[in-house]
């Protein structure tokens, strides 16, 4: 069973508080704080260069470049079983001559990210970020 804490809260009346001495007998469990950030998923706020920046614009980028230039499936062109890819009338309008479209953008900048986390995550896994 969870040990009790003894802390004193300051109690309120209105805007100004009221000082007490006594301490209030509070029900739930008061847990020492942790430390986060050095596992796994921590999330820190490194500067513009850091190396996982860097990994999630290439990744991004050369999955932008592989949309736009035709190695890789779009609205306007489609895959076969053999993994080529065929030209095909989606009846979207683009203004691009290559005929990518804000649906070919989001679609490969979403696969881009998937990718870059997947190798940040791999690469720390293994110790090397």
């Amino acid at each position: 069973m969870a040990a009790t804490a003894m802390t004193t809260l300051p109690q309120f009346s209105g805007l100004r508080p009221k000082f007490s001495t006594a301490p209030v007998r509070s029900l739930a469990a008061v847990q020492p704080m942790r430390r986060k950030g050095k596992g796994a998923l921590g999330a820190r706020c490194d500067y513009i260069g850091s190396p996982t920046n860097l990994i999630m614009v290439t990744t991004t980028s050369l999955m932008l470049f592989a949309g736009r230039f035709g190695l890789a499936p779009s609205a306007n062109r489609k895959a076969t079983a053999g993994l080529k890819l065929e030209v095909r009338d989606s009846g979207l309008q683009t203004g691009d001559p290559a005929g990518f479209t804000l649906a070919d953008t989001l679609a490969c900048g979403s696969v881009g990210h998937i990718i870059g986390v997947g190798v940040v995550l791999g690469l720390k896994n293994i110790g090397a970020l």
